[in-house]
């Protein structure tokens, strides 16, 4: 069971959960070189706790699914389960087709529908070591946080440095950005939950969540900001008006940010949109000077 310890003075929480210590460590020295080791691979299905929903064919617990759902073995909550996006160890999210990405976002809406009313259900992802993921088949996960709980979440940002206006959704780069070019995604409507999400919007997010990773790649390849490989988190706000924050690990956060609370972004966001707009960069320092008169 984990423990909820509250901070009476600030209203903040922290989760004492031992259980996470003996999660797998994919990226340490003694997996290294090793083959056919992960759990979330297809014909390995044994090797984790039975499933409890999957999107393809084939049967329970078996081969041919599409997306996996599975407990978590480490859990933080006591509700905490793995989304596992497809049977490939290598590909995800910015590498997938359309319609894979439409099945892992069915998954989602799925998934938080089922567990909406027993508490705050955030859905989350972690790309890559540095950005928190112990392996590295791609998957996302989902936890059950009580509604007592106080998060400190943002709330859905004013829409500023647009990047794409659609029928369904905005992306933009806000300005209250905490991390170099990160990005979100709102739909038009107001006062919704994330479980309220139709197939049409499905559809449109999906494409936009895998177009912006993959310009977020080519940023990643164009600037040499720090020597970490690419890697990402997004997750989905739990409540009304909620959106989804793509954050790329182009950077580590030191002792500044840990000792103040305040983030030091390095990219203006008003450059970042210009750039996941596909503005050459020659371009922007004169934009930006207009944008002064």
């Amino acid at each position: 069971m984990s423990k909820y310890v509250p901070d009476i003075s600030t209203r903040r929480w922290v989760v004492i959960s031992p259980q996470r210590l003996g999660r797998p460590e994919e990226h340490s020295k003694t997996h290294k070189g090793k083959k056919n080791t992960c759990p979330f691979c297809a014909g390995h299905e044994k090797e984790t706790p039975p499933e409890v929903f999957r999107l393809g064919g084939g049967e329970a617990n078996g081969t041919g699914w599409k997306v996996r759902v599975v407990p978590n073995k480490y859990t933080i909550t006591d509700i905490h389960e793995v989304i596992i996006h497809s049977p490939d160890h290598e590909k995800d999210i910015e590498s997938l087709p359309l319609d894979h990405i439409i099945l892992i976002l069915t998954a989602y809406r799925q998934r938080y529908n089922l567990y909406r009313k027993r508490g705050q259900v955030l859905i989350f992802c972690n790309h890559g070591e540095h950005a928190g993921g112990s392996l590295a088949h791609p998957h996302s996960q989902l936890v059950v946080i009580p509604s007592q709980i106080n998060l400190d979440t943002l709330v859905r940002e004013p829409l500023n440095n647009l990047v794409e206006e659609h029928r369904l959704f905005h992306v933009y780069c806000p300005d209250f950005s905490q991390w170099p070019y990160e990005v979100w995604i709102a739909p038009r409507k107001e006062d919704v939950l994330f479980g309220d999400i139709t197939d049409g919007e499905i559809n449109e997010l999906a494409d936009l969540m895998g177009r912006m990773l993959k310009r977020l790649f080519h940023i990643y390849q164009q600037h040499i900001i720090s020597n970490l490989l690419f890697g990402y988190n997004y997750y989905f706000y739990h409540k009304e008006n909620w959106y989804v924050r793509i954050i790329p690990r182009f950077v580590h956060r030191a002792g500044f940010e840990l000792g103040t609370g305040l983030y030091v972004n390095i990219v203006d966001p008003l450059e970042a949109a210009l750039e996941l707009k596909g503005v050459e960069r020659k371009m922007i320092g004169v934009l930006k000077k207009l944008k002064k008169y």
